[in-house]
């Protein structure tokens, strides 16, 4: 039995820990202690202490919102985990707008981004050879700003639109916590450093890239006069498969560029139209158009149809690099997982909307990792051929 005032001085000194900043799982611990000895303290005393508790935890996370914890259910310990939105939550007050404004919280746009980046990268690499790790790098720094300067240019561009949709009313420049000439000033930021990653490249490479400005410009216009905003994004966020080839070899082999841009394209057409799909009663409230509002009901054979366009775009540039065995088998489980994600897709349901958009994240690196398979292979393949024709 503790006595009274032993634990009291155990609650104060439980207290100043937590004020200073004392980990979570001591004074966890020492409060289940408390509840566990049960002798000596009423369940009133109990229920105050823990109501103390209560409030000095909910103050500190308010102020010191560093990390999430995640209690186990079969040990009943505590976890830390890091995810990109307790980043941006642990970033200091004046900088988080900023961030959510260029959707560091969500990287599936990145993603997104830069897996066809990764697929051209990788296409051109020498047989036999792994892709250039400092390319793969650049590139997703590239991708990471571009990113975040598109999201920019469409947040000033539909601040008007996003108030009106409960999801979107929350932006920062929608909310105004951002001005538009303070975002004006943050996307030449972006824009500035992206042309420093641009630079890095050769001269074929620079004119190419910035040939794809005009396309993250109008991009977020093209919702208010087409159904097919989302061809438009495709054009635009696949531009990485033309870009990353000629990082690699000089310039671009259209033979293989060509296809593989198709396919990108395509496959933006799969997922942001499931993605349009979440959206569709408030794009039809304040009058924005999609390709989700384009075929309503007949979205899963459209959809078919993109696939099918995807899956023969990348067979004709595994064909076109010379490809190995590793390369089409990928493409194959490639084939069952957008099968998969098509036929059991429901388009009314929000939630498996957004599970089958972000599951097209781990279809873009199982296709780089056939890739890299395949281009391996190719030194394989080659030295058999040379010791056949050595014993002929």
């Amino acid at each position: 039995m503790l006595p009274a005032k032993l634990t009291g001085r155990l609650l104060l000194n439980a207290l100043r820990r937590v004020h200073h900043g004392a980990n979570y799982h001591c004074v966890y611990s020492l409060s289940n202690c408390f509840l566990n000895t049960g002798g000596g303290r009423t369940r009133d005393a109990l229920h105050s202490d823990s109501s103390v508790l209560r409030r000095v935890f909910h103050s500190h996370s308010a102020n010191r919102p560093l990390l999430r914890l995640h209690e186990t259910q079969h040990y009943g310990r505590r976890s830390f985990s890091l995810s990109a939105a307790t980043i941006v939550n642990s970033a200091p007050a004046p900088v988080q707008p900023y961030l959510r404004l260029m959707r560091l919280d969500k990287p599936i746009g990145t993603w997104l981004l830069y897996l066809p980046c990764t697929w051209s990268i990788a296409l051109a690499s020498d047989p036999g050879c792994l892709p250039h790790l400092g390319m793969l790098t650049l590139f997703g720094t590239g991708a990471l700003l571009m990113r975040g300067a598109g999201c920019t240019i469409n947040d000033m561009w539909d601040k008007d639109f996003d108030k009106k949709v409960a999801r979107t009313a929350t932006r920062p420049i929608a909310s105004g916590e951002i001005s538009r000439m303070q975002a004006l000033v943050f996307l030449g930021g972006q824009l500035s450093l992206a042309l420093g990653v641009l630079l890095c490249l050769n001269y074929y490479s620079i004119a190419l890239g910035a040939a794809s400005l005009s396309l993250v410009v109008t991009y977020p216009l093209m919702k208010r006069i087409t159904y097919w905003p989302q061809f438009m994004l495709g054009l635009t966020f696949n531009w990485g498969a033309l870009l990353g080839w000629s990082a690699v070899q000089g310039s671009c082999d259209w033979s293989v560029c060509l296809p593989l841009y198709f396919s990108g394209v395509m496959w933006t057409l799969i997922y942001d139209t499931i993605y349009a799909h979440q959206d569709k009663e408030d794009d039809v409230k304040v009058g924005v158009k999609s390709t989700a509002l384009r075929f309503q009901e007949q979205t899963k054979p459209w959809l078919s149809g993109f696939a099918v366009a995807m899956m023969s775009g990348l067979f004709a540039a595994g064909v076109n690099a010379e490809q190995t065995l590793p390369y089409f088998a990928v493409l194959s489980t490639v084939a069952i997982h957008l099968t998969h994600q098509i036929y059991t897709l429901d388009i009314n349901k929000p939630e498996d909307c957004w599970k089958k958009f972000v599951s097209n994240r781990n279809l873009g690196l199982l296709l780089f990792l056939g890739i890299v398979a395949g281009n391996l292979w190719k030194e394989r393949r080659e030295t058999l051929l040379q010791n056949e024709e050595a014993f002929r």
